[in-house]
C-alpha cells in the first residue's frame, strides 16, 4: 500500500491540475479575507456578503474537493491504473485505502491557504465580519478577530484549524465511494455539491427537530463541528475528532463493501 501511496503522491506533485486548484484556493482565501475586512468597515456594502461567501472555504471545497476526487480517483479508472494495481496483486482494500489517503492529503494541501491566511488575519488584530454566513475558517475569522494573542491562544488557534481541516476531510470522504460508484468526475462534482446544498438547507431543521439535531451532530455535516472557534472546549474538540474519524472509517468501509463486489473493466 505504501508504494501505491508514493505513486499517487508523485503523480499529484507533477499534476498541473492540482497546482491550478491550489492557486485557486489561495486566491479565494485572500479574496474571502478582503471581503470580510472591508464589509464591517462599510467600504463594501453588506449586499455583497453573498459574493464574499462564494470565495469561502466551505463553498470552494465543496466544488474543488470533489474535483480532486474526480481527477485522481475517477481518472485512475479511465487510465486503467486501478485495474493494473489489482491485476499486479494489490488487494482491493489496499487500493481503496491508498486512494483515500492520497485524496485526503490533497484536500489538506488545498486547505492550507485558508488556514495560513486566516491565521495571519487573526494575528493582525484587525476586525473581520460576514459571521452571518460564515462556516469553517470564515466563521472562525469573524468570531475570533480582534482576539489578543499569546502563546497559549496561538496554539489553541492551531488546534482549531487542524480540527477544522479534519472535519473537511471527513465531509469530503463521501467523495471516495461516489468516485468509485459513478467513475465520472463531473457526476461526482455535481452530486456532492448538490448534497452539500441539501445539507445546508436541512441544517435549519436543527431548531425544529431535536431528533434531527441529535442525529446530524454525529456526522461531520451537523452539530457545531464546522463552527469551532477559540471559545471551543476540550469536549468540543474531542467529539468533533471522534465523529470525523468514525465517519471517515465508515466511508472507507462502505467503499470497500461496494468495490470488492464490482467488476473491474
Amino acid at each position: 500500500m505504501l508504494n501505491l501511496i508514493r505513486a499517487d503522491l508523485y503523480k499529484m506533485r507533477k499534476s498541473t491540475a492540482l497546482k491550478l486548484l491550489f492557486a485557486i484556493t489561495t486566491v479565494c482565501a485572500v479574496t474571502m479575507v478582503i471581503f470580510a475586512y472591508l464589509i464591517p468597515q462599510g467600504k463594501i456594502s453588506e449586499a455583497y456578503t453573498g459574493i464574499g461567501f462564494l470565495f469561502s472555504d466551505i463553498n470552494m471545497m465543496s466544488i474543488l474537493g470533489a474535483a480532486v476526487a474526480g481527477i485522481f480517483i475517477c481518472g485512475d479508472f479511465d487510465n486503467k491504473t486501478i485495474h493494473d494495481a489489482i491485476t499486479s496483486g494489490c488487494s482491493r482494500i489496499d487500493v481503496i485505502c491508498s486512494k483515500a489517503i492520497s485524496f485526503f492529503i490533497a484536500i489538506i494541501l488545498l486547505l492550507l491557504p485558508y488556514a495560513i491566511i486566516t491565521g495571519i488575519a487573526l494575528l493582525s488584530g484587525a476586525k473581520f465580519g460576514m459571521s452571518s454566513v460564515g462556516v469553517g475558517f470564515l466563521h472562525m475569522l469573524a468570531i475570533d478577530s480582534g482576539t489578543a494573542f499569546d502563546v497559549t491562544v496561538f496554539f489553541k488557534m492551531l488546534a482549531v484549524m487542524l480540527t477544522l481541516i479534519l472535519v473537511y476531510v471527513a465531509q469530503l470522504s463521501l467523495c471516495v465511494p461516489f468516485a468509485l460508484l459513478f467513475k465520472k468526475p463531473v457526476v461526482v462534482i455535481v452530486v456532492y455539491y448538490g448534497f452539500t446544498i441539501l445539507c445546508a438547507q436541512l441544517y435549519g431543521l436543527r431548531n425544529a427537530s431535536e431528533v434531527f439535531k441529535n442525529i446530524s451532530s454525529y456526522t461531520p455535516y451537523g452539530g457545531t463541528h464546522t463552527f469551532l472557534t477559540l471559545e471551543a472546549q476540550a469536549g468540543d474538540f474531542g467529539k468533533t475528532i471522534i465523529v470525523s474519524l468514525v465517519f471517515i472509517t465508515v466511508m472507507i468501509a462502505v467503499t470497500y463493501s461496494v468495490f470488492r463486489k464490482s467488476e473491474i473493466k
